[in-house]
């Protein structure tokens, strides 16, 4: 029987990538029709291999499937603007996941056209005189395509319809999920081991695969794979299977291999480091830096390079707007003129602090004050949240240029790029004085004595004001002194990879028992002494030139748990699309997600109200997407056992 995954067929009308003949980086190339036959080309291998980075657009960076990364984690929960599908994944009682709403389908869907091109490619690319290497990056995608799979909806299929792995040219309208164990050993592991083996140290154009990258997805395979098999709090799998490991290794074992393998990353690095100082590695002018082992790439440069227009925004791939989902709608701010008539201080600009507010997705309290507790030392926070927002009313095209001075808070003047509002580290110790609705802030901001800022405290943020995620905000250098592009899609890189990761991967292997020269604590203070190092107060604007890495690095306890490896990933990667699946590997979504506290959903509203949500075993899978059970040709039973249990 032919098996295919319905809704995605690499035969069709695409754009694929050609190598830039005299560039380091990719070259987008349009192809009207891709059939089979064309990967037994030489060509046709090689816009297929460079296919693979174009989609990573369709993935990252897209914000419906950032969603499903994020809401419903400790890291977010739904904002005042939000639809459906971020409110169903809050799992709070205000909505239900299912196959119809869950944002996973963006994974699905854009997963198995790549994984079908890599199986052409892998299975022609020697026959037509294509390098082992370049027939490994490959092998690395459809790994990575798997992997990712994998952990969204437990077991899914390797066989297309030509055979497992095998490259597939025929659709059919039927399909059979493999197990999990089988996903990993017949597809994951062997992939990654090769593209280990057959990748370069340097990557061959900017932001290609490498040993390094490879290095790291494989040992975060092998750390996943070692907590599904040992699988603490019996979470059930789908389709069932025993949690036996085929080749007869325990969840020890792999434990320990993706400790080993981590380390041969960091020892190994190849071109790749930490950056000095972790403001930097979020720094739109330094995007694309020597941490980054793999991004969704776009540009400013070129709307056809860019892969979505650079001056709006379609809210939809290959755009990336994940960036909008958490940014609140600060234009609502308001100061007073000498006239005393209000005006908007803040306006929308392409600014990293700014950007398009889409007020989808809010930080709960316990971020602010629990996550991010230590402001003082560690540069975290003050390098992930945009606290301040400041005047920029003076830019071209804001009709207020020429006007010097507006007044604020306690009726102070304010002037261009002066603190307008402030969400503050800390609860003051004289009490807020806040409005009872919108207030003359226009956001129901408060006042302390001498402030010329309107203030809110982290008790006091809400679902409709709250601070943004600057590390993911918008980055131009064609805004010519104006507000430049603010409704259009990040022309900024979205991150995948991390070579600081290894460092918590291997971090978290030695915590579950992995021995090794490096212990847990020592791994993660490498990441903590970076974390106390300031070059930039971000929020401040202002250099300050501070090393706290020794309070930071003696401050970390003796022993750590996996909690604290958990709690010190949130700092380093908070909203980058990793949470959930931080939370579904280690099973401590409920214990860490379970509750969460957040301030109402109308201006004025400060006081936190507690929110419980319903986090079942179930929900440890997403829903296969409808989409793809309505394309494929099965009796309803047949496609009810084809669904995860409980959707």
């Amino acid at each position: 029987m032919k098996r295919y995954i319905f809704k995605n067929l690499v035969i069709g009308s695409v754009v694929l990538f050609s190598f830039a003949g005299c560039s380091d980086i990719l070259e987008e190339k349009p192809h009207d029709f891709y059939e089979p036959g064309y990967f037994k080309t030489e060509q046709g291998v090689i816009q297929g291999l460079t296919s693979h980075y174009a989609h990573l657009r369709y993935i990252y960076g897209q914000a419906y499937f950032y969603n499903a990364c994020q809401t419903g984690t400790d890291e977010a929960t739904y904002g005042q603007q939000a639809d459906g599908n971020f409110k169903d994944h809050d799992l709070s009682g205000v909505g239900v996941i299912n196959p119809n709403s869950s944002r996973s389908d963006v994974l699905w869907n854009n997963s198995y056209n790549d994984i079908n091109t890599a199986s052409g490619i892998i299975d022609n690319g020697a026959a037509v005189g294509v390098s082992a290497s370049l027939i490994a990056e490959s092998k690395f995608f459809r790994a990575f395509d798997y992997f990712l799979l994998v952990q969204t909806f437990g077991g899914v299929p390797l066989d297309l319809g030509a055979g497992e792995l095998k490259f597939n040219s025929k659709p059919s309208r039927s399909s059979k999920r493999n197990t999990v164990t089988e996903v990993y050993t017949k597809a994951v592991f062997p992939d990654l081991l090769a593209a280990v083996n057959e990748l370069p140290d340097a990557p061959r154009l900017t932001g290609t695969a490498t040993k390094t990258l490879a290095r790291l997805i494989l040992a975060k395979a092998y750390l996943t794979y070692a907590w599904w098999l040992e699988n603490p709090n019996n979470i059930p799998t789908y389709p069932e299977t025993p949690r036996t490991d085929p080749d007869g290794h325990n969840a020890q074992w792999y434990f320990q291999q993706a400790y080993n393998i981590a380390i041969e990353g960091i020892n190994n690095p190849g071109p790749y480091a930490l950056q000095n100082y972790f403001y930097d590695v979020s720094l739109g002018s330094n995007d694309r830096n020597k941490e980054m082992l793999l991004y969704a790439d776009h540009t400013e440069d070129s709307e056809y390079y860019n892969g979505g227009s650079l001056s709006y925004g379609s809210g939809g791939a290959p755009d990336n707007f994940a960036g909008w989902m958490g940014t609140w709608n600060y234009t609502a701010i308001r100061s007073k003129n000498a006239s005393g008539a209000s005006v908007s201080t803040v306006q929308r600009a392409a600014d990293q602090f700014l950007g398009r507010p889409w007020v989808r997705m809010v930080p709960p309290i316990e971020v602010i004050t629990n996550t991010f507790a230590d402001k003082t030392n560690d540069s975290r926070y003050d390098g992930t949240f945009a606290a301040v927002y400041r005047g920029n009313w003076n830019l071209i095209g804001t009709g207020l240029t020429d006007v010097a001075t507006l007044y604020n808070a306690n009726g102070l003047p304010v002037k261009p790029g002066d603190a307008i509002l402030t969400f503050l580290n800390e609860e003051p110790a004289a009490p807020i004085t806040y409005p009872s609705g919108a207030g003359d802030s226009g956001v129901g901001a408060g006042i302390l004595p001498g402030r010329a800022d309107y203030v809110i405290s982290p008790l006091g943020i809400s679902r409709i004001v709250y601070p943004g995620l600057w590390k993911l905000g918008p980055y131009r250098t064609d805004n010519a002194g104006g507000l430049g592009q603010p409704n259009a899609g990040s022309t900024r890189p979205f991150p995948v990879a991390k070579f600081s990761e290894l460092y918590f991967v291997a971090a978290e292997a030695a915590v579950k028992g992995a021995s090794g020269a490096a212990s847990a604590r020592n791994l993660i203070n490498v990441i903590r002494a970076r974390a106390g190092k300031w070059r930039w107060d971000n929020n401040g604007k202002v250099a300050k030139n501070a090393d706290n890495s020794v309070a930071l690095t003696n401050a970390t306890p003796a022993v750590i748990d996996i909690n604290y490896i958990l709690a010190e990933r949130s700092r380093e990667y908070y909203g980058e699309g990793y949470r959930w699946y931080d939370l579904v590997r280690t099973q401590k979504w409920n214990e860490l997600a379970g509750k969460y506290s957040i301030g109402g959903s109308n201006f004025g509203q400060h006081t936190p109200q507690v929110v419980t949500r319903t986090i079942d075993a179930h929900h440890y899978l997403r829903p296969i997407p409808q989409g793809q059970l309505d394309g494929m040709e099965m009796s309803a039973a047949d496609k009810q056992a084809y669904q995860n249990p409980g959707y």
